[in-house]
């Protein structure tokens, strides 16, 4: 089982200027949705932006999370979207 806020500040420790939303889409703890809001994802292609996430959580696939549904944006896009404040 997932310990969301120590995945939330296991992203944002690899991903310094994120901020990280992490949700539970089946009450499982194992099929999650999670946001990350980040300004490294500038200038990224969309399969770029959800490698770098799928790279950070490689080790944790292998064993406590079975399936993820990435959501990624810059700060901009997330201002836009209402999803920065």
């Amino acid at each position: 089982m997932v310990d969301f806020t120590e995945l939330k500040e296991f992203i944002e420790t690899q991903l310094p200027d994120s901020r990280v939303k992490i949700s539970d889409l089946t009450g499982t703890r194992d099929h999650l949705g999670i946001l990350v809001i980040s300004d490294a994802f500038k200038d990224k292609m969309l399969i770029d932006q959800h490698q770098m996430i799928m790279d950070i959580l490689k080790e944790r696939l292998k064993s406590e999370i079975h399936a993820v549904q990435l959501k990624t944006l810059t700060v901009e896009k997330a201002k836009a979207q209402g999803l920065w404040e």
